[in-house]
């Protein structure tokens, strides 16, 4: 994109809400002079800010430095020791909160367990010391690839706890992507269970390690949790039982004296080519910026029961269901399976149950909830909640809209974080008890956060013309590199905007300051040398009563060079037709204009997703420009959709 050129805008929402006055009134901050008057303080002295904060956590060694800056490189908190795994859990004993429920968990099937601080500091304590008694040592890459049960968060906390660095595998990936992520971080442990359960079938995790380890030289140990009781293979000598080894350990097992830079965790984020980045996160600064971030941005109170439903295998779970709520002592809860198991009132069936009162989850979870119509949750007594959060992608207006209304009773303040896996932890966010909400947009930066809307030059763009969202400061949640390839990581995150990070979104900024994700660079379609972003046509079309989801790519036009592909899913009760598919061309046209008319439009019963509920664009963009899809999908939910695509019109 040259200086000349800018990414259009058209989308227009003029909806506001204010925090509600009894929310406001027992909220961390509540008023807007508050967050002014600390955001401008750790804009002009981050150092000075960031010092303060970390205060209120324990330092074996004190640091010496708040922040060692040679860019891209940064390092915080310099020269002090501290271990993440003791902050979440022994501070929290050490502050007489040990018979406080840690996590509340439930099973796919109904099965359930409850943690106190003190009995996950034990079982994290028992696993730490069946890891040593395999080898493991401070520095050692172990590699988790497990359900969504308790254990996996024990595992990572162990982990922590000894110093040995997690890299964490999505348990829906496949045994070539094990593979390669086992490979580049050279793992000799692997730690997984038999199985588990998603929508009443068993996920065969063993047998995806079975087959990923022929190909992983490195790895000696899988340590197996029996979770499903499904029959596998067995390897003497390399396999081990997590009931046999783990629970016979004792509970006690003294913390490592992590240097603040050592690493946390590895998380490999997959591109559309070349091999996964190792995204490589260190101790200190993800601490403190995770634990503090989680308490402001989710108003986190002692008595919260608080449900983030991403998978830990992300991101989002690392900071968000781990690290930053433990270390604000909140009652976590978990849950296995799929929203829609045995049926879509699975979510709010156990947000009526366990009395939930801050529930995060994406936007596309919240548009299939749409989908199925209001009487379902409708059904259930969702009182008990009062903060409602999304994440992962932008959400479009008449999402945050229905959200608002059916399960927050208009009486919850949504916070729509905007973050990355390279973040570390949100950036941009509302603050619930003082940030006037606009369905749709992220509104304003966190604490420390330096963020802008530039052209590619640098230069700061007016309000209301989109450009590129960059970070012009480092923060202490940041990444430190991709594992085992700093050039790339120099290349790809700071050098296509010269002196700051670039996140590869597309944004505006309106005239109040706030800021809206106009989704990623790559959706950016160029028609006739328009720079149009994708989700704001994708939110044009889901404003329309019928329809429930939509997905917008590029596909080459003769002419054009570029055209819209949009591929629409509609609501209950609402039938595909000629015309239903012109008045949808008619209503983009009336809602942002006639050259983001998309030149396609597929009905389908649903969108090809991931298991953590991400719309895979890609397969949708080879469909539409070839017909075919040949590009990996092992990551899919469920493989039928493609075939139903397949066959749709395409108009």
């Amino acid at each position: 994109m040259t200086e000349s050129q800018t990414i259009q805008s058209s989308m227009v929402e003029t909806r506001k809400f204010p925090p509600p006055a009894r929310f406001a009134s027992q909220a961390h901050i509540n008023s807007p002079a508050e967050y002014q008057r600390m955001h401008r303080l750790s804009i002009d002295d981050p150092e000075g800010y960031w010092r303060e904060t970390a205060k209120s956590f324990v330092w074996f060694e004190p640091f010496t430095r708040v922040l060692k800056w040679d860019p891209p490189h940064a390092q915080w908190f310099v020269g002090g020791k501290t271990n993440v795994a003791y902050n979440c859990l022994d501070v929290q004993i050490d502050r007489g909160h040990g018979e406080r429920t840690a996590i509340t968990w439930e099973g796919e099937p109904g099965d359930g367990v409850t943690l106190t601080y003190r009995q996950l500091r034990d079982r994290v304590g028992q696993c730490a010391n069946a890891l040593k008694s395999l080898g493991v040592k401070k520095g050692d890459i172990v590699t988790l690839y497990m359900p969504m049960v308790p254990e996996l968060m024990i595992a990572m906390l162990a982990c922590a706890r000894i110093g040995a660095p997690h890299s964490i595998i999505f348990g829906g990936f496949s045994a070539t992507a094990i593979a390669d992520r086992v490979n580049d971080a050279k793992s000799r442990i692997i730690v997984t269970a038999d199985g588990g359960w998603r929508r009443g079938s068993v996920v065969p995790l063993k047998q995806n390690v079975d087959e990923a380890v022929k190909s992983c030289p490195t790895v000696q140990h899988v340590l197996v949790l029996k979770r499903c009781e499904n029959e596998i293979a067995w390897t003497s000598g390399r396999d081990h039982w997590w009931h046999e080894l783990v629970d016979s350990q004792p509970a006690a097992c003294p913390p490592e004296r992590c240097d603040s830079e050592d690493l946390l965790f590895i998380l490999y984020t997959s591109g559309t080519t070349g091999k996964p980045k190792g995204i490589m996160h260190t101790t200190g600064g993800y601490m403190v910026y995770t634990a503090h971030s989680a308490k402001y941005i989710f108003d986190l109170k002692p008595d919260d029961v608080y449900w983030c439903t991403a998978d830990i295998g992300w991101v989002t779970g690392h900071s968000y269901i781990t690290y930053g709520p433990l270390q604000n002592g909140v009652n976590v809860f978990m849950y296995e399976g799929a929203p829609n198991h045995p049926d879509w009132g699975r979510f709010w069936d156990i947000v009526q149950r366990h009395r939930v009162t801050i529930f995060y989850t994406a936007p596309t979870a919240i548009r299939s909830f749409m989908r199925q119509g209001d009487a379902i949750p409708a059904k259930y007594d969702m009182s008990s909640l009062r903060l409602l959060g999304s994440v992962g992608e932008p959400i479009n207006p008449e999402a945050w809209m229905w959200y608002h209304t059916r399960i927050g009773g208009e009486r919850c303040p949504i916070v729509d974080t905007w973050w990355q896996t390279e973040t570390g932890g949100a950036m941009i966010s509302p603050l619930p008890g003082c940030t006037t909400l606009k369905p749709g947009c992220a509104t304003k930066p966190f604490f420390g956060v330096d963020v802008a809307v530039v052209d590619q030059s640098g230069k700061e763009q007016p309000a209301n013309t989109g450009g590129f969202l960059v970070i012009r400061k480092p923060w202490p949640a940041m990444l430190r590199g991709i594992y085992g390839d700093m050039e790339r990581y120099r290349n790809q995150y700071w050098t296509q905007v010269p002196g700051f990070y670039f996140t590869a979104d597309a944004c505006r900024r309106d005239e109040d300051g706030n800021f809206w994700l106009m989704g990623r660079v790559d959706d950016v379609i160029n028609i006739s040398g328009h720079r149009i972003g994708t989700a704001e046509v994708e939110s044009a079309l889901v404003s329309h009563p019928a329809v429930a989801e939509a997905a917008v790519v590029g596909v080459p036009h003769e002419i054009k060079g570029q055209a819209l592909a949009a591929f629409v899913a509609l609501k209950r009760g609402q039938t595909a037709s000629d015309d239903l598919k012109k008045a949808l061309l008619d209503h983009v046209t009336k809602e942002i204009g006639a050259i983001a008319r998309p030149e396609q439009i597929r009905f389908s019963e649903a969108l090809p997703k991931t298991r953590s509920g991400k719309i895979m664009r890609r397969l949708l963009k080879e469909l539409a420009s070839t017909g075919e899809v040949k590009g990996d999908t092992t990551t899919l939910e469920d493989f039928g959709v493609i075939a139903s695509l397949r066959e749709s019109d395409e108009g």
